[in-house]
């Protein structure tokens, strides 16, 4: 039970179990920017501060950290929009424009917003925005599935699907240029389904898209952070990310703080404290200080510090595990807490700093000083300069700084959008260069459905299901194609047609691996839909995407092959290093999205199967040669291989013409 309430220094303070007394900051109120304005003032705001500016909107905006970056790349901020009251707050005394609380899961509120915006029709350049995603990692296929296609099952959650609302506004707006950034599991824990989705439907309304994992760190920011960016604009299709900045280290980053002192208890930092210059700043400091009284740091404070945390932080350096610990000050399981405590390193870069930091600072403890980091420090980790400052109380400018985009992150992205002297984006948009090949990929894959019957979709699912079982099977094509062709007419899996697979399996293998199907035989209920095949078999996850896949679902089957092409044509090594991050991201360029997206998948495993080779591909043959930087020499005249792949050993031969009926144009082969 808390107890000892009172109060203390303008704050109040609860003293009971929590080995520290419980306070709550004073609260920091800030009077609204002296360019900010309200909806009916925005019409004048536009005759006036915001007249011949470029324009930008931030949907999703929180305290502005995206904001911050459009403003530092060129752009003024005409409005913002958040749900969080605090975070508006800091938004409105930082910025331009009009800072707006309302719901965007909401379309009356979007009509709303339309209509505040109506003033600057025509005029708006860039919609930006990190809308947030519902966790599909945790939903199961056929629900991702579902949301993707359907955009939603009912109106609620519609609501929380507000990657759909963001699109919503950007068609409404119509702006030159489009910018989100989002974590990397909105793109990785569903095979890019949602970003595959937002990229074809601006690709529809006349965008030329790019999609990026980035390294936060590669462009200033003192932290190991990897974000997701989409990019789109309707101007010319050019996305130039220019060089890389100068990693910046902790030390580099928030050395030049001043040096807290820490007693067990009391209270560590204040709002303002004075400043001491160093003699030789480093550029960074140089950009954080800009704009801000010499001899004064805001915001310089954090959390108490409990006794057994000071012993245990005075014992740790930044190799230092939770389970090194001494066991009598351990308050959680070292078994399941193995990186509760994070002593960070003055020569490496921040853990990434998350919203969590508002809860307990524990992941981010001082390089030397005995405590956790201080909101200053955790603004300048996130490249806030030191004149920004957040609302509400400490814990409120915790989350705000953990929930923004690194305002540096966002310069390097905005700067990439920036319009071109002479260049005037066409009224009905684009042709994006990936819809091209994309295009062309579709066309050959169709051409292929006789001669590959069994490679590409649609098969029926016991066909499938034989496919994906003997993916690892070192089969000859001719082998594999008969032992498909059983069942290829067939909607069950019966105990005969079972049983005479098992006795024309080539070898020992794949009789053991058909074996496989025997849990599944005869149950009509299960081959009906097809959905629960997978784990009733059980398939391994591979095979499960493959069988997917073949039935004609929207899968992102990542094996070498397919990463291979896809790497060739984008003219990058992500088949070499990072293939299921980087990797991923070439294959869906390639993929794209709508009710093609499986045939182009598959028909990518197959040109990986059969000509794009890891040497010698046959490019003469392939469909994506004319697009391809990466284009090999080709084989000698009468030249055979043989080859595994991750699903079968084919031969191919001169005298082998079934392999690939279609042939791309002549074309002068480089390497």
């Amino acid at each position: 039970m808390l107890d000892d309430v009172r109060a203390a220094g303008g704050c109040a303070v609860r003293k009971g179990q929590y080995g520290v007394p419980l306070e709550r900051s004073d609260y920091l109120k800030l009077e609204p920017n002296e360019h900010s304005c309200a909806p009916e003032g925005f019409a004048q705001w536009l005759d006036g501060f915001g007249q011949g500016k470029r324009l930008a909107v931030d949907l999703f905006s929180g305290a502005g950290g995206l904001s911050l970056g459009l403003q530092r790349a060129g752009w003024t901020i005409a409005a913002a929009v958040d749900m969080n009251e605090r975070a508006l707050e800091t938004h409105a005394a930082n910025f331009s424009g009009m800072s707006l609380h309302m719901d965007l899961g909401d379309p009356e509120e979007r009509e709303k917003l339309e209509r505040h915006l109506e003033p600057a029709r025509g005029m708006i350049d860039l919609v930006a925005g990190g809308p947030p995603c519902q966790p599909y990692s945790r939903a199961g296929r056929s629900k991702i599935r579902s949301l993707v296609d359907q955009h939603g099952r009912d109106p609620h959650d519609r609501r929380k699907e507000l990657w759909l609302a963001y699109l919503d506004m950007v068609e409404r707006l119509s702006p030159r240029a489009v910018l989100m950034e989002n974590v990397p599991d909105m793109g990785l824990s569903d095979d890019f389904s949602v970003v595959r989705a937002m990229e074809h439907r601006l690709e529809n309304l006349g965008y030329a898209t790019q999609v990026r994992l980035v390294d936060a760190w590669k462009y200033g920011v003192p932290q190991h952070r990897k974000r997701l960016i989409l990019l789109a604009r309707r101007d010319v299709e050019r996305f130039d990310w220019g060089q890389e900045r100068e990693p910046v280290r902790l030390r580099d980053a928030i050395g030049d703080l001043p040096v807290l002192p820490v007693v067990a208890r009391e209270r560590v930092g204040q709002r303002e404290l004075p400043y001491a210059p160093p003699e030789e700043p480093s550029t960074f400091v140089g950009i954080m200080r800009e704009g801000v009284p010499e001899d004064v740091v805001w915001d310089h404070m954090t959390r108490r510090v409990r006794t057994d945390d000071l012993k245990i932080f005075s014992g740790m350096d930044s190799r230092t595990l939770y389970s090194q610990v001494p066991r009598e000050l351990q308050r959680y399981r070292a078994d399941h807490f193995t990186d509760k405590y994070k002593r960070l390193s003055w020569n490496d870069f921040s853990r990434s700093i998350t919203a969590h930091i508002a809860k307990d600072g524990y992941w981010y403890i001082h390089p030397d000083q005995h405590r956790t980091l201080t909101v200053r420090e955790a603004a300048r980790v996130q490249t806030f300069p030191d004149r920004f400052r957040f609302a509400g109380t400490r814990s409120d400018a915790f989350t705000q700084i953990g929930n923004a985009v690194p305002p540096l992150l966002g310069q390097a992205a905005a700067r990439v959008l920036r319009p071109l002297p002479g260049v005037v984006a066409s009224p009905g948009g684009l042709a994006p260069y990936w819809v091209t090949v994309r295009g062309r990929l579709t066309e050959w894959a169709r051409r292929q459905r006789d001669a590959h019957w069994f490679e590409l979709p649609t098969l029926s699912a016991p066909a499938a299901a034989v496919v994906a079982v003997l993916s690892g099977a070192k089969l000859r094509r001719a082998e594999l194609e008969r032992l498909v062709g059983m069942v290829h007419k067939r909607k069950v899996l019966s105990v005969k047609v079972l049983k005479d697979l098992l006795e024309s399996a080539p070898t020992t293998a794949a009789r053991t691996r058909l074996e496989r199907l025997g849990t599944v035989v005869g149950r009509s209920a299960l081959w009906q839909s097809g959905d629960d095949v997978p784990e009733a078999v059980p398939l391994k996850p591979s095979e499960a995407t493959l069988y997917d896949l073949l039935i004609g679902r929207d899968a992102l089957w990542v094996g070498q092959g397919a990463v291979r092409v896809a790497a060739r044509v984008n003219g990058s090594t992500s088949d070499q290093k990072n293939r299921l991050s980087d990797g991923r991201v070439d294959l869906v360029r390639l993929v794209g999205s709508g009710a093609d997206a499986p045939l182009r998948m598959a028909a990518l495993r197959l040109i990986g199967n059969t000509m794009c080779l890891p040497s010698r591909p046959v490019c003469q043959q392939c469909p994506l040669s004319e697009y391809c930087p990466k284009k090999g020499p080709a084989p000698p005249p009468q030249a055979k291989q043989t080859f595994s792949s991750e699903a079968t050993l084919f031969t191919m031969a001169t005298d082998a013409p079934d392999l690939v009926q279609e042939s791309a144009p002549a074309v002068s082969s480089a390497s």
